[in-house]
C-alpha cells in the first residue's frame, strides 16, 4: 500500500466524539484548502456510522466555505429519519464556528426490481494504457507548471487517462474525457470504505472536464475554480481498489459556473455509480 493510500484511508478513520459527533483532520501536504472529495468521504464515513444494516444509495452536497487543511473538521450527523426500507441523515462540517459543507444521504435496505442499465463506453483496458509513471516520463516536461507539481506529488487513486491529446496538445476539444482509476492498494472487504474512497475521488477530474472545450487546465492560476455542489447515485456493490472506468461530459457552462456529469463502469462492463457537479469557474481579475 502506498504511503499515500495510507494517509487516505487514516484521514477516513474519523475519530468518534459524542453521539452523532465526530472529527477528521486534512493531509498536510501544502495545499491552501481542503480537497473536496476529502469533505465528501469524510462525511459519508460519518453518516455510515450512524446507519446498521444499509448501503448508501446516493448523496447530495454543498460546498458552503472554503476547509482549512490546517484545522480539524467537526462533522455532526442529524439521523433525520430511519423507515422500513430507507434511512435519511443529513451532515454539516464545521470549522472555526462556520458550517464549510452540508451533505443529505440516503441508505437503502438490498432488495430486487426491475434492472437494466447504459453500455459502457469501448475502451482499451487499462494494462494497455501508460501507467503513471509511463506517463510522467512521457507527459513531465510538456505539461503546464501546476500540472506538473500536482502529477509529481504521490497520491492515493491512480488515474489512466485513455486519451493523451489535451495534455500534448491543449486544444479546445469535446467536453468529455475517460479515465481509468482506482485506489492505489487493497481496501479490504467493507462495501462501506469502498463507497467512500469512491466519493472522494470522484471530485478529481469532474471539473476539470468543462475545461477541456477551452484548452485549460485545472491548475490554471489565471481561473478560479471551486466544487459548488456534487451528487453521487450508487447502483451497485464495486470494489474502489479495482479499475473503475470514469466516463464525464460537461453538457454546459456560463454565468461563472461549469456543470459537469459522470459514470464509473466496472472493467466488466457493469454501470455502478453516477456523479453530478456543478463548480465555479472564473477568470481571474488581473492583478
Amino acid at each position: 500500500m502506498s504511503a499515500a493510500l495510507n494517509e487516505l484511508l487514516s484521514i477516513l478513520d474519523l475519530e468518534t466524539l459524542e453521539h452523532n459527533l465526530f472529527r477528521g483532520l486534512s493531509p498536510q501536504v501544502g495545499w491552501q484548502r481542503v480537497f473536496g472529495g476529502q469533505v465528501i468521504g469524510q462525511a459519508l464515513v460519518a453518516a455510515n456510522r450512524t446507519v446498521e444494516g444499509r448501503m448508501c444509495h446516493s448523496l447530495h452536497a454543498y460546498f458552503l466555505r472554503a476547509g482549512d487543511p490546517a484545522v480539524p473538521i467537526i462533522y455532526e450527523v442529524d439521523r433525520i429519519r430511519d423507515g422500513g426500507s430507507f434511512s435519511t441523515r443529513r451532515v454539516v462540517a464545521i470549522q472555526h464556528g462556520h458550517a464549510i459543507f452540508s451533505m443529505g444521504a440516503s441508505f437503502h435496505k438490498d432488495e430486487g426490481g426491475l434492472e437494466h442499465q447504459m453500455k459502457m463506453p469501448e475502451v482499451p483496458p487499462p494494462e494497455d494504457l501508460p501507467s503513471e509513471a509511463e506517463l510522467k516520463d512521457l507527459l513531465m516536461e510538456r505539461l503546464p507548471e501546476p500540472v506538473k507539481a500536482y502529477w509529481q506529488q504521490e497520491r492515493p487513486i491512480e488515474i489512466r487517462p485513455v486519451d493523451l491529446s489535451r495534455y500534448l496538445s491543449p486544444e479546445n476539444q469535446a467536453p468529455s474525457q475517460l479515465v481509468w482509476i482506482r485506489a492505489t492498494g487493497a481496501l479490504g472487504n467493507d462495501p462501506a470504505l469502498h463507497q467512500c474512497v469512491m466519493a472522494y475521488a470522484s471530485d478529481f477530474t469532474l471539473l476539470d472536464t468543462a475545461l477541456i472545450a477551452h484548452g485549460r487546465f485545472v491548475f490554471d492560476p489565471k481561473l478560479m475554480l471551486a466544487s459548488l455542489d456534487h451528487a453521487v447515485w450508487f447502483h451497485e456493490s464495486f470494489r474502489a481498489d479495482d479499475w473503475l472506468l470514469y466516463a464525464q461530459d460537461s453538457p454546459s457552462s456560463g454565468a461563472g459556473r461549469a456543470f459537469c456529469r459522470g459514470t464509473l463502469f466496472t472493467r466488466d462492463g457493469r454501470l455502478v455509480a453516477s456523479t453530478a457537479q456543478e463548480g465555479l469557474v472564473r477568470e481571474r481579475a488581473p492583478k
